[in-house]
């Protein structure tokens, strides 16, 4: 019998691609749609791509065996807290589980944690680093777009022990990184034909990136990460940069091929990392759950570099939210997310 799954918030970007992806999974079913707005009407009216779906948009997703948030931080934590406190299984989008510190929580999103005693049993849910967590977790924090593609360039490199802490992460993201609030940036005449960085000042995502990084290499890590707004609606392009220990990877062209045997060993039998030896497009990913790298190296400098190309609205959040729902469902991992990518 198929498990049966809810959603809240549908009417976000995630939300509905959760909606999307889960619409023909074959081991689960989906139950409950809930909004904060649209409630009371049909999907297909609130939603009209998604008309397949016969569900009534509602505030209470009701009875289910995994719930689903997609609702924005704070929020996400307590509309999750009774469902929580009454066993079901939750993956939460948002970033309310993600920090384990509920300080360092306060810190970056200007609140104090509306649950911070589950701080320390959420699993953050990046399945390549933490699978055998997630399959006996009840709460997944699911892991921001930018941090996945980040973490997944750089865990071979600081596990192997190749660079030292002086990290850089250039990442450039759709304008659907940013939500269905409406905002000035994201009007289609200021973005259109535009590039351009924010969060010169620290971003939210950096304290996620140093938690998962930090305990691969037993050091403290000086991370500088930057993210531009690109005018395309999906995919993240992530280009990191770190200094190579001398002496650990060979110059020249061999370099280059120990780099990509490295990172071919660490993700050997993953479902959706794929190690390349060309440089990846966010295009190569439009629609489905990859994350394609490409290490090499700069020989002018001694440094590393990585890149990593994923879908900001699959493998950055809801492609990998039902990544770890079927895990902790028990079920294959890559149920329902073998889709090709969208071209051109």
């Amino acid at each position: 019998m198929a498990a049966e799954v809810g959603i809240i918030n549908i009417t976000g970007y995630a939300g509905m691609e959760l909606a999307r992806l889960l619409f023909r999974h074959p081991g689960v079913k989906v139950v409950s749609v809930t909004a904060r707005s649209g409630a009371g009407q049909p999907l297909s009216q609130a939603l009209p791509h998604l008309f397949p779906l016969a569900l009534p948009v509602t505030t209470d997703p009701g009875e289910a065996d995994l719930l689903f948030s997609a609702l924005p931080h704070q929020s996400s934590a307590q509309a999750l807290l009774p469902y929580i406190q009454k066993g079901v299984l939750v993956v939460d989008i948002s970033a309310d589980f993600r920090l384990k510190d509920p300080q360092e929580y306060e810190r970056w999103y200007g609140t104090k944690h509306p649950a911070p005693d589950l701080l320390a049993q959420a699993v953050y849910g990046l399945p390549e680093l933490h699978r055998a967590a997630i399959k006996e977790a009840r709460v997944v924090a699911n892991p921001g777009c930018y941090p996945t593609a980040a973490i997944l360039a750089l865990a071979p490199a600081l596990k192997a022990g190749i660079i030292g802490p002086e990290i850089i992460v250039d990442a450039k993201s759709g304008v659907s990184g940013a939500g269905r609030t409406l905002s000035l940036d994201t009007h289609y005449s200021e973005a259109n034909e535009n590039l351009s960085a924010y969060a010169l000042e620290g971003h939210r995502h950096l304290p996620e990136i140093a938690q998962e990084l930090g305990p691969l290499c037993g050091e403290a890590l000086k991370i500088t990460f930057l993210p531009h707004l690109a005018p395309m609606t999906r995919g993240i392009l992530a280009t990191c940069y770190a200094p190579l220990v001398p002496g650990r990877v060979a110059p020249g062209e061999g370099g280059k091929k120990e780099l990509l045997g490295l990172y071919a060993d660490f993700y050997r039998g993953e479902p959706f990392v794929r190690v390349v030896g060309y440089s990846p497009q966010t295009k190569h990913t439009w629609g489905n759950n990859l994350c394609l790298l490409h290490p090499t190296l700069d020989p002018r400098t001694g440094r590393l570099i990585v890149l990593a190309a994923l879908d900001n609205l699959v493998k950055g959040a809801a492609g990998q939210a039902i990544q770890n729902m079927n895990l902790m469902l028990g079920l294959p991992e890559a149920m329902g997310l073998e889709a090709l990518a969208v071209f051109p």
